[in-house]
């Protein structure tokens, strides 16, 4: 998925693999679950206007703690957390 794809973008992106990876058409598939896990952490911080906004700008990791938190480095990069379109929605 585009760095900036819209709101209608991620929600479309994150139904299709919710669908897909849902345990409930996976079971016995551990990986399928952890999935299906990391694209619902996903959604919920991509969602997120506030977030979103300050994900993008290497402010907090996927899971909304500070990236940087001893004030190391500076925005932008993400300090290697997850990056939609490296990885995420596919």
């Amino acid at each position: 998925m585009a760095r900036g794809a819209t709101e209608k973008e991620v929600k479309s992106a994150f139904r299709k693999l919710a669908k897909e990876l849902h345990p409930d058409r996976n079971s016995g598939n551990p990986k399928a679950t952890e999935r299906f896990s990391e694209v619902t952490k996903a959604y919920d911080l991509l969602s997120d206007k506030d977030k979103r906004a300050r994900f993008d700008r290497g402010e907090i990791d996927i899971d909304g703690n500070p990236a940087m938190p001893f004030g190391f480095g500076g925005g932008g990069s993400g300090a290697g957390g997850f990056r939609p379109g490296q990885g995420g929605f596919r």
